[in-house]
């Protein structure tokens, strides 16, 4: 009985450290959004115009 109630409770106990060490924090990216007439550049990192004509 007390090695199910120690093997219960090291499952609980290291269940948050495991869930948190799959985390992606930081590794998220956010796709660029241009006003319109414009494009990503990603050479410039920033929002250029389209070319007209």
């Amino acid at each position: 009985m007390k090695t199910k109630t120690l093997l219960a409770t090291l499952a609980l106990t290291l269940a948050p450290a495991l869930a948190s060490a799959e985390c992606a924090f930081g590794k998220q990216q956010q796709a660029a959004t241009c006003q319109a007439g414009a494009t990503w550049d990603a050479e410039k990192g920033t929002c250029v115009a389209l070319p007209t004509g």
